[in-house]
């Protein structure tokens, strides 16, 4: 199931479903038996999930995707994104020239993005170039968390997905190595973090540890990889990560980006003014946000 969060006509965010070509309106086809808000649904686990199979079934009327603004699935996390770094073996030693890596990390390394970092897919990633002028890119498989819980075994670790989507890692590499090489300024800025297009429910992808991760700038293949080179899988992730710390119904964890980012390409790259960036991750779909400056210098 393709689960999305879209703008009603009324302007309220509406939690749906995409079958085909079409939007369904999740609460309004249950006759309000589903919630309309993302979280509340994640939170309502696998009762709303046969409810809303058991709706579709039904076919019910909807709306063309073609005419409905999608939002991010999750437009507001409760609380920060979770995030790796350094998970891909070639990213990390891409970036050992500029003494961020010096070898295989031991243990995961997290670090959050806060909740005004999320962006919807088609929605621009705004660069203050006051702020900024070093603006690079990073696409990431998103595990979505279902059931919460802490000290999760690795073994029992996809019972807690909920989901996948796919986030873009936006970082400001001036800001990143400006304040002492930490990740969470740079990778923190408002609209930083794109998320979307939907959230494809865990049955529809069984094996997450397959998957083809693909970046584009202006149509031109900048990263191409699979979640098969993963230092840490998703299981070791969750594990890893609930170990004295509760995961919540809704929570998000970007798994890391793999090679080819642009402050390690020669020349350095970074996104500029018109730039059109497109995530993809196969099984999921294709996440596309502009880019938009401004700022005086």
């Amino acid at each position: 199931m393709r689960l999305v969060t879209f703008r009603a006509a009324d302007g309220a965010a509406r939690s749906g479903a995409v079958v085909d070509d079409r939007v369904i309106d999740l609460a309004a086809a249950s006759g309000g038996a589903l919630p309309s808000d993302m979280v509340a649904f994640i939170e309502a686990g696998p009762t709303a999930l046969a409810r809303a199979r058991d709706v579709l079934h039904g076919r019910p009327a909807g709306l063309p995707l073609s005419s409905v603004t999608l939002l991010a699935p999750i437009p507001r996390p409760r609380r920060n994104v979770f995030c790796l770094g350094l998970n891909y073996r070639a990213h990390a030693a891409e970036a050992t020239q500029f003494g961020v890596a010096q070898k295989d990390p031991e243990f995961p390394i997290f670090f959050t993005k806060p909740p005004s970092t999320v962006v919807g897919p088609d929605a621009a990633i705004e660069v203050n170039t006051n702020v900024t002028r070093e603006v690079d890119w990073e696409v990431e498989l998103t595990v979505v968390i279902g059931p919460g819980g802490s000290d999760i075994a690795r073994g029992a670790a996809l019972e807690h997905v909920f989901g996948y989507t796919i986030a873009n890692d936006v970082s400001a590499r001036d800001l990143q190595f400006r304040h002492g090489g930490q990740w969470f300024k740079g990778k923190g800025l408002d609209t930083f973090c794109p998320l979307g297009p939907w959230i494809v429910t865990a049955d529809e992808i069984p094996d997450p540890s397959a998957l083809d991760v693909i970046l584009r700038v202006n149509g031109v293949e900048k990263q191409h990889s699979n979640t098969s080179k993963l230092i840490f899988d998703i299981p070791t992730t969750i594990a890893s990560l609930s170990e004295g710390l509760t995961l919540e119904p809704g929570d998000l964890i970007l798994t890391g980006t793999p090679e080819g980012v642009g402050f390690a390409r020669k020349p350095p790259e970074f996104l500029k003014d018109g730039d059109v960036v497109e995530c993809e991750v196969t099984g999921i779909g294709v996440l596309r946000n502009p880019v938009r400056t401004r700022g005086g210098r």
